[in-house]
C-alpha cells in the first residue's frame, strides 16, 4: 500500500494499552509512510475525556482526508470523539471493539470503574462516516452478536474475522495483512 500525495492519512487509534510493540497496529504504522499514531497519554490513562481529547489534538495537526483506524477501547474513543466533534473523516476500520456495558475478565476495568471515567454508556448513533467493524467470534471482552448490533448501530458493514481472540498479540497476532484490504476499501 504506497502512498500517492492525496492518499488519506491513516490515524491509528490504539486501545487503553497504548503502543504494544508487537500489536498489528505498530507493524502497520512503520510499514506505511501516511500512518500516524494518537500519542499515549502519560497520565489520566482511563479517563475518556483525556482519550477523546488526545484524538482531537492529533488530528487537528492532519490536513485533508483522514481514515480513522481503531483497535478495542480505540474504537469506543473514536465513537466518543464521533459523538461531540464533526470534523469530515474519509472512513473508519473498527477492530474488536470492547463491551463496556459487560464485565471485563480480570485484569481490565471494572463497569464502575468505566463509568466513573465517562466511558458509559457506549455511544450507538449511526456514525457520519463510513466504516468497517471487523468483529472476533471468541473475543474474550465482547460476544460477537453484542458487537454486530453495534455494528448495526453505528451504521458499518460487519466483517466476522473468525476465532480471531482480540486481534492482539496475546491472540497471536503481530502484523495482520487483511488490515489493508479494509483501509483500502474504506479510503
Amino acid at each position: 500500500m504506497n502512498a500517492s500525495p492525496d492518499a488519506p492519512t491513516i490515524l491509528m487509534v490504539p486501545g487503553l494499552r497504548d503502543h504494544v510493540e508487537d500489536h498489528w497496529q505498530t507493524h502497520f504504522a512503520k510499514a506505511h509512510p501516511n500512518v500516524r499514531t494518537v500519542p499515549p497519554l502519560q497520565r489520566d490513562k482511563l479517563d475518556r475525556s483525556a482519550r477523546v481529547a488526545a484524538l482531537e489534538a492529533e488530528l487537528s495537526h492532519i490536513t485533508g482526508p483522514v481514515v480513522l483506524v481503531a483497535h478495542s477501547a480505540g474504537v469506543m474513543i473514536t465513537v466518543h470523539w464521533a459523538r461531540q466533534h464533526r470534523r469530515e473523516i474519509h472512513g473508519a476500520l473498527l477492530v474488536t471493539p470492547p463491551d463496556f456495558d459487560a464485565p471485563l475478565p480480570a485484569g481490565y476495568p471494572t463497569p464502575d470503574e468505566l463509568r466513573l471515567n465517562g466511558w458509559l454508556p457506549t455511544p450507538r448513533e449511526r456514525l457520519p462516516f463510513a466504516c468497517v467493524v471487523a468483529a472476533s467470534r471468541n473475543d474474550p471482552l465482547a460476544r460477537f452478536e453484542r458487537v454486530a448490533g453495534m455494528a448495526d448501530d453505528w451504521g458499518a458493514r460487519l466483517v466476522d474475522l473468525g476465532e480471531v481472540g482480540h486481534m492482539n498479540p496475546a491472540s497471536g497476532f503481530g502484523v495482520w495483512r487483511e488490515a489493508e484490504r479494509f483501509i483500502a476499501e474504506i479510503g
